[in-house]
């Protein structure tokens, strides 16, 4: 198991990481053929994907049982 601190700070890092790459997808997708409209689905998608993996790094590492 891991200690309190250790779990925060990795699942910080592993958040962050996944969340760059997500947004960067997104912006990559509006910006090109696609335009704002077509990359829109895709953005909303992401939105929600990175909401639900905020919620779940707060449930398992910030807070207390």
């Amino acid at each position: 198991m891991l200690s309190g601190t250790t779990k925060i700070i990795v699942g910080l890092i592993a958040t962050v990481m996944m969340t760059t790459f997500i947004v960067g997808l997104a912006h990559s997708i509006s910006t090109g053929f696609a335009g704002f409209w077509g990359g829109l689905p895709f953005w909303i998608i992401s939105v929600s994907v990175l909401s639900m993996a905020a919620y779940d790094f707060w449930e398992e590492c910030v807070r207390k049982k």
